[in-house]
């Protein structure tokens, strides 16, 4: 169900958008990039090409080793930046090294938890019962909102799909307009 058309007007159709991929090995292998083609980042890739043919600027683009510290130094630099909307792929799930929900949750002002309730729930027709093993989460911080994606592009394609019709939306009451 989408929100009434109403609580849409005038809202932006276009956003100043950070990216940030949070993956080791990609990292140790191209360190500091301003693409995600350039370091073979398919789910960056996605976000890039969805925003851009959304109509929106991609500001910053970071890739990211799966370490709290690191994390924390790249969500700062998006928080700080003209970004709106900050998105991140990579390191929702359980595994040791997945520690990106750790890393940015101390940034969140609010939580967004309808969010990970939804991308969840649409994701059970892709992955079945495995949906439980994803952290993903959204929130808000200095007026800016904040998605952390899991890093496949299966799993990033569905939210951003199900993120964009509401970005909109979701900006215009994170500014308070």
């Amino acid at each position: 169900m989408n929100t009434p058309l109403h609580h849409k007007e005038n809202t932006k159709n276009s956003f100043k958008c950070a990216i940030l991929t949070i993956s080791t090995s990609r990292f140790e292998k191209y360190g500091n990039i301003d693409r995600p083609e350039r370091a073979e980042d398919a789910s960056g890739k996605l976000i890039w090409g969805m925003m851009k043919v959304q109509g929106s600027e991609i500001v910053l683009y970071e890739l990211v080793p799966d370490k709290i510290e690191n994390i924390r130094e790249s969500f700062k630099r998006a928080l700080y930046s003209e970004a709106d909307v900050i998105i991140s792929t990579g390191g929702t799930g359980l595994s040791p090294s997945d520690v990106t929900i750790e890393a940015v949750n101390p940034f969140f002002e609010k939580d967004m938890p309808g969010f990970g309730e939804l991308f969840r729930y649409k994701s059970l027709e892709q992955v079945g019962n495995s949906v439980m093993l994803t952290r993903a989460v959204a929130g808000v911080a200095r007026r800016k909102v904040i998605f952390c994606l899991p890093g496949s592009p299966n799993a990033v394609k569905l939210a951003i799909e199900l993120i964009l019709p509401e970005m909109g939306h979701l900006i215009k009451h994170v500014m308070g307009k």
